[in-house]
């Protein structure tokens, strides 16, 4: 599995990828194109993918329709959890009650100091890749479908990720991602 937003792969060193950009154009065609590669490879090995937070409903919709199997976590208890499933073309939440029994990719919203949680929660699911969004502009503005990370953070989380055993993501808006990918899995 490759890893993105600078991590062990393609692309590496500081600076190097769309996390690490210092501004707006930072980031050469070639490395986004490479990073957009990257992030379609995992989503080809991926089925399953427990979304925990999202900043729109853009993204466990957008998965639902490309086919994947789609499980949200909605709260802080061990039964907030629901499967999104396509009812007659539109996507729909349906309660499950409990944490899914395995999954192939971890996408998270939520702040930093909780990812070391949202971690351990993929090894334990099994989960091959961890894909972290911000919702954050490099300009620091609040974007749905923003991607960009504090460079520092970015590589600490790449860390937690690796230490996992787990590909990484956090410079692509998963739901474009997904659009661009096609139909169901």
């Amino acid at each position: 599995m490759e890893r993105t937003g600078g991590g062990a792969g393609e692309r590496t060193g500081e600076g190097s990828g769309m996390t690490d950009a210092r501004g707006p154009g930072a980031s050469s065609a070639a490395e986004t194109l490479a990073t957009l590669e990257a992030a379609a490879r995992i989503l080809a090995e991926t089925r399953s993918i427990l979304v925990i937070d999202w900043p729109s409903r853009d993204v466990p919709a957008s998965l639902a329709f490309a086919g994947f199997t789609v499980f949200v976590k909605g709260g802080p208890g061990p039964a907030d959890y629901a499967a999104w499933e396509l009812d007659r073309g539109e996507p729909v939440a349906r309660q499950l009650g409990r944490e899914p029994d395995r999954v192939d990719l971890v996408y998270c919203h939520r702040p930093f100091g909780e990812l070391p949680g949202i971690v351990a929660l993929a090894g334990r699911l099994g989960a091959r890749a961890f894909w972290w969004q911000t919702g954050l502009t490099s300009g620091g503005g609040l974007d749905p479908s923003g991607c960009w990370v504090p460079p520092e953070e970015s590589r600490r989380a790449r860390e937690l990720a690796a230490a996992a055993g787990l590909a990484y993501i956090d410079d692509v808006y998963i739901a474009d991602a997904a659009r661009a990918r096609g139909g169901p899995a």
